[in-house]
């Protein structure tokens, strides 16, 4: 992996770690700076209103990233015709919040390309609540991997050479069947 992958990288998870629960009110946060990441937690004090909980991850492979977004919700919100744009709606307000944010911690920016389409899967908790699970898949652009798929050199040792040549050389005398005859 080189310098400049893992730069992104960092810089990215430091990003994702700055959206932490209270970030978006200035007496909550560790720096002074109100952080909107576009969460439903963010809405209202508190203290004083319901708690919503929502919140988001990030998860590296390759030279991708997954967003993976969980809210509690309602069943009267998922018959809403717009539920899913909904979702899809905060996933972008995380990506661009994590853009932002990477830019604020590095200086440089960072661009994260979809790839296909957001997943959303709702399971029911109770006849009243239930929850959303939601992941998008991101390409980091300015990621460079090293070939993977690159054939591999032999590093058999030259004793375990020597010892295999001579197992197959050594047949044991109580053997009764030709060499072969149990292949078909």
């Amino acid at each position: 992996m080189s310098k400049e992958t893992l730069e992104i990288i960092r810089g990215l998870s430091q990003a994702a770690a700055n959206a932490y629960d209270g970030a978006h009110m200035d007496n909550y946060s560790l720096d002074g700076q109100i952080r909107k990441v576009g969460l439903k937690r963010e809405e209202g004090i508190p203290l004083l209103d319901k708690r919503v909980i929502d919140g988001f991850k990030v998860k590296f492979y390759g030279d991708s990233m997954i967003i993976n977004y969980q809210s509690d919700v309602r069943m009267k919100e998922l018959k809403d015709n717009g539920f899913e744009n909904d979702i899809v709606r905060t996933i972008n307000e995380v990506k661009k919040f994590l853009q932002k944010e990477y830019k604020t911690i590095t200086g440089n920016s960072v661009s994260l390309t979809a790839k296909g389409d957001p997943q959303i899967i709702v399971q029911s908790t109770s006849n009243v609540r239930t929850f959303v699970q939601a992941y998008q898949h991101y390409k980091i652009g300015g990621l460079q991997m090293d070939q993977i798929n690159a054939p591999s050199g032999d590093v058999t040792r030259d004793i375990t050479k020597k010892f295999l040549q001579a197992a197959k050389a050594k047949r044991p005398s109580n053997e009764t069947i030709k060499p072969g005859d149990n292949q078909k």
